[in-house]
């Protein structure tokens, strides 16, 4: 049996970044006096003349970003998803959005898997800000590997993109060759009975639900949705076609995350049941992730569970 290799996406992006300061004189890295924790002082150590700490000011670090993108930087500003999404929305909605500058944002620490931090850090509605937001793109790594191939990705693309880190070390699901392609859904696994999309770490265990869901004799298909603005609308389509039924797992609130992306297109394009698993309009609390993410039904037996349900709501 092969070794399962774990990382956590957020020290994927803190390598990524070091390699993008060896290759391009373009690159800028702000932080919000957090580098140890959001990896950039990976970075740091490397091209400490590339690197700024704002300190504890996370708008003011957006502005900066905004600024030095306006001269022809291409600006990394990181922090915790709590603070890049939640505290700096204004600044990064009308500094960095809305006039499209080229600034990626490295949040970290999201979702329920912060763990112990608690409630207060556990920000599961990132997306959903982010998602409102003219002009923004929105990526979740499912792992380390799709984590490097992201930011390389966002560096070439001209405008705002939200990437999207995890605190944990979840599986690698993908192999040294991956390729990243920016808006497109990944089929991990193809079935014909039910199809489960997910997203981040809830990736992993949607193969984990489809593995127990095939020895009770339902074949479930995987889709990964590393890009969620913009979402591969075709992808999403031909699954509803070919399966008549979707799951959405994601490790986010359930409100405005990606089970409302993928409803969202399907009720304008191919109407069937979809089940929407992440956290039910509540917030999070303290404890190991691991159990946390049990808690609150975030793996695979809740998922194989939901897809019984999306299963039972066809015609």
């Amino acid at each position: 049996m092969a070794e399962i290799i774990k990382c956590a996406t957020r020290d994927a992006y803190g390598k990524a970044l070091a390699t993008l300061g060896n290759e391009r004189d373009d690159i800028l890295v702000l932080d919000a006096d957090l580098a140890a924790a959001t990896k950039t002082g990976v970075f740091k150590k490397a091209h400490p003349d590339k690197f700024i700490d704002c300190g504890i000011a996370e708008g003011n670090m957006m502005g900066i970003a905004a600024g030095l993108a306006t001269t022809g930087y291409t600006v990394f500003a990181s922090s915790f998803a709590m603070f890049s999404a939640g505290r700096a929305y204004e600044q990064v909605r009308n500094s960095i959005a809305y006039p499209a500058l080229n600034v990626k944002i490295g949040a970290t620490h999201a979702g329920i898997s912060v763990g112990e931090d608690g409630a207060s850090h556990q920000c599961c509605e990132d997306i959903a800000l982010m998602r409102v937001i003219p002009n923004m793109v929105i990526i979740n790594p499912a792992d380390d590997i799709e984590a490097q191939q992201a930011v390389f990705a966002a560096v070439e693309h001209d405008g705002p993109v939200y990437m999207r880190f995890g605190r944990l070390a979840v599986p690698r699901i993908n192999s040294e060759d991956y390729k990243f392609e920016l808006g497109k859904g990944v089929t991990l696994r193809d079935g014909k009975d039910v199809t489960i999309v997910a997203t981040g770490l809830m990736v992993n265990e949607a193969l984990i639900a489809a593995d127990s869901l095939k020895e009770e004799g339902i074949d479930a298909r995987v889709i990964n949705i590393h890009t969620i603005k913009p979402i591969d609308k075709e992808i999403l389509i031909k699954a509803a076609k070919e399966t008549g039924a979707i799951v959405t797992a994601e490790e986010h609130s359930v409100i405005g995350g990606l089970g409302g992306a993928v409803t969202e297109v399907l009720c304008e394009n191919y109407p069937v049941p979809v089940v929407k698993l992440g956290v039910y309009d509540t917030f999070g609390k303290s404890g190991p992730a691991v159990e946390l993410l049990k808690i609150f039904g975030l793996d695979a037996e809740n998922i194989a569970k939901k897809a019984k349900e999306a299963l039972a709501l066809k015609k």
